[in-house]
This record gives C-alpha cells, sequence and structure tokens, in this order.
C-alpha cells in the first residue's frame, strides 16, 4: 500500500513528533511510506518552548526509505503547494493525518481540499486531542479551533483514537458515528529504554538519596505538578530525608507559582527542578536513576511519559482518569489516585517506599506486550476495509 502521514516535523519536537516517527517507521515495515511535515507551526515567538525550536538534538528518526517532504509553513501558501505536489509525485491511496491543535488546522484543511480534488485518497484522521485545554481557555482561540475543527473533520473516511473515552467525547463534539471510529492503543517507546543501572544513573546526577520520585515532561496547569509538591510535603520527615523529588521539564504554565511552592516546602533541599526542555538522549539516565514516576495529571488524552516509563519497568503513580487507566491496564505497575488529591498521592509514595525499604531495590514489573508493530496492524485493519470499501464502489461504477 501507498501511505502518507502528516504530521509536525522535528523542528517543533514534541510527543506528537515522535508518534509520527514511530508510526511512520512501523508502517514502512510493510509499505510504501511517505510523509508530510508541519514545519512552521506558528511565529517562533508566540510559542513557549521557543529555546529548543529547530534545535537537532533528538536521537530518533525516520527509517530509510521513507519519503519526506519537509515541510508546510503555517505562513507560506508556497510551501502547501510544494505538499500538493508531493502527494500527486506519490500518489497515496490513504493519508493518515495527525490533529492536536488548532494552529495547523488551515494547512490540514488545505491537504483535505486538494486530495478531494486530485488523488482521492482515503483519508484517516488521528485524534491526540479532541478539546485542548489552553485554546479552549481563551475565547478568540476557542472560536477558531471549533471552527476549524468541524471543517477539517466534517466528511472524512475514518477516525481513530487512543482510549475509549476520547472516541466518546470525539463522537459527541464533532458528531461523528462511533462505528467512524476505532481505539488504537500507542505503542511502548521501547527505542528510548537503555537502563543503565541506579546506581550509576543516580551518582551521575548528583543523587544520594535512597528514593527518588520523577516528573518528567512538559509543566502545565493540568500536569498537576502542584499536587505532586504538596503530596512530597506531606511524607515523614525521616522519609523525605532520604528522597529527592526530581521535577524535569520545561514550564509553559504558572513558573512563578510553582517556584514559590517549592521556595515554601519545608523540604526544599530535597526537591530538584530541571525546568528545561531536556534532549531525548538524558532519558535513560533519569528514569534509570528513577524509584518511581509520578503523573499527577489533573486531565489528560494520554500520556507519552507513561509509554517511557514502562519499558523501565517502573512503578507509576497517575491521576485516575479513564485515558491513562486504559494506556495502563494491562500494567501491573500503574498504581491510581483522584485527580488533585495530594492526601491520596503522598499514601501512594509511602506504599511505593515500604516496597523499596523492605525489600532494598526498587520494584520491577514486566512492560506490556504493545508494540509499534502492533499499532500498525491495527491499522492496516482500518486501512483494509477503507481501500475495500473503494474497490467495491469502483466495481459497482464500472458495470453501469
Amino acid at each position: 500500500m501507498r501511505l502518507c502521514i502528516v504530521g509536525p516535523s522535528k523542528r517543533f519536537f514534541s510527543g506528537i513528533t515522535t508518534h509520527t516517527i514511530f508510526l511512520a517507521n512501523a508502517l514502512a515495515k510493510r509499505h510504501q511510506v511517505s510523509v508530510i511535515l508541519l514545519r512552521h507551526l506558528l511565529p517562533r515567538s508566540l510559542f513557549p518552548g521557543r529555546q529548543h525550536v529547530g534545535k537537532d538534538q533528538y536521537s530518533i528518526d525516520f527509517a530509510p526509505g521513507i519519503e519526506l517532504y519537509n515541510g508546510m509553513d503555517y505562513n507560506s501558501p508556497w510551501s502547501w503547494l510544494g505538499a500538493y505536489r508531493f502527494l500527486r509525485e506519490h500518489r497515496p491511496e490513504v493519508i493518515i493525518m495527525l490533529w492536536w491543535s488548532s494552529s495547523v488546522a488551515h494547512m490540514q484543511i488545505f491537504l483535505k481540499l486538494v486530495n478531494r480534488w486530485g488523488s482521492r485518497a482515503k483519508m484517516v484522521l488521528e485524534m491526540h486531542e479532541v478539546v485542548d485545554p489552553l485554546e479552549e481557555s481563551i475565547l478568540p482561540i476557542r472560536l477558531y479551533s471549533r471552527l476549524t475543527g468541524r471543517l477539517l473533520v466534517r466528511g472524512l473516511d475514518a477516525y481513530t483514537t487512543q482510549s475509549q473515552s476520547h472516541k466518546t467525547q470525539l463522537a459527541k463534539v464533532y458528531h461523528i458515528d462511533q462505528d467512524m471510529i476505532s481505539v488504537v492503543p500507542v505503542g511502548l517507546y521501547e527505542d528510548y529504554r537503555q537502563p543503565i543501572g541506579s546506581a550509576l544513573s543516580k551518582e551521575e546526577l548528583g543523587i544520594g538519596e535512597k528514593f527518588v520520585i520523577l516528573y518528567f515532561g512538559l509543566i502545565r496547569h493540568y500536569k498537576g505538578v502542584p499536587c505532586l509538591v504538596k503530596a512530597f510535603n506531606l511524607l515523614p520527615q525521616s522519609i523525605a530525608a532520604r528522597s529527592r523529588l526530581l521535577i524535569v521539564g520545561e514550564i509553559w504554565e504558572e513558573e512563578k507559582m510553582l517556584r514559590r511552592l517549592i521556595n515554601a516546602s519545608p523540604y526544599k533541599s530535597q526537591i530538584t527542578l530541571i525546568a528545561q526542555y531536556v534532549p531525548d538522549v538524558m532519558i535513560p539516565k533519569y528514569f534509570s536513576a528513577a524509584d518511581v514516576v509520578a503523573l499527577p495529571y489533573l486531565r489528560a488524552s494520554g500520556s507519552g511519559v507513561a509509554h517511557i516509563a514502562m519499558p523501565y519497568g517502573k512503578p507509576i503513580i497517575t491521576s485516575n482518569v479513564s485515558p491513562l487507566r486504559e494506556a495502563l491496564k494491562d500494567y501491573q505497575g500503574g498504581l491510581f489516585f483522584p485527580p488533585a488529591d495530594h492526601l491520596a498521592l503522598r499514601d501512594r509514595l509511602l506504599q511505593v517506599w515500604e516496597a523499596l525499604d523492605s525489600q532494598g531495590e526498587t520494584c520491577y514489573y514486566p512492560p506490556p506486550q504493545r508494540t509499534w508493530d502492533d499499532v500498525a496492524r491495527q491499522y492496516e485493519g482500518i486501512i483494509d476495509s477503507l481501500v475495500s470499501e473503494k474497490g467495491a464502489g469502483s466495481q459497482v461504477v464500472d458495470t453501469k
């Protein structure tokens, strides 16, 4: 099959970029895959993570043989014309577009229109964020997002989400028949699994404490990092003195509030905040050092960090919200607590501490068997049904 995937380039590197690369590489093992990359997504000055935009500091890349168009720019119709020519050259039978933000909507709507007028490939929309919380909070952007979302979503051939709860939400928000929506869980990020030993990684990071609690990823309001700090503040002094709360990630929202909270903590000396974007080559060091990964999200559509942590076999404490429960349903190391309940989160931390203290080492949990080849096979099932429908339609026309 000839397949084309549309997703963000490495210029604005994020979890969606990683997803685009892993999906393309998995499908390319059995199909002819091309990729249209969305390169300049918005003015750099408006992007909270502007410091790392355009830097080449990532260890993963597209497999050899995948044809790339790099890429479409939000402000350059000339680059859109190049994407159109790319589609005409590669003649995909199916186009898979990743949606996560209305900032790329006008480019994706353009691709939808030129495909309708040209190659008429079947189109699948993979929804990563049905409603972005930041876009929803700003009235003009909320109105724009809803308008462009409806224009893009209408009349496509199939849709995918990563969880059943988001399938339900997608159907409700955009009035889509649920039979057209497939749930395709994310594969584990095995490429990042390079364990280097807990003791060695702690030494290299300058950590002498026995118990390392890791938060990793973007710091935004809905990620709930203040809840984690409050829970850490409630640990008994004897345990906190032997613990290190390691918060690693680029801050997009509420930086002053978070720093005030840390500075006011009775265990301030036991908290390390690394407020910057961390190159993915550092992932093995942080996850090898961690005794538990804490993801105290207030809401979530999914978690790429959880899919990094599972291959390391680490206990994962996270909020009891439907998408995260689904993501960790076949992982014995998942521990849940009610969102924003720092007392319950404190109890989960103590539970992991007690297991560590009694056994003398971090509990290891076998990761689930959930590969990107599995993701590719699920997409192949969706694609086969779409192409067979197209073929059946063609036969009817020919007969007449």
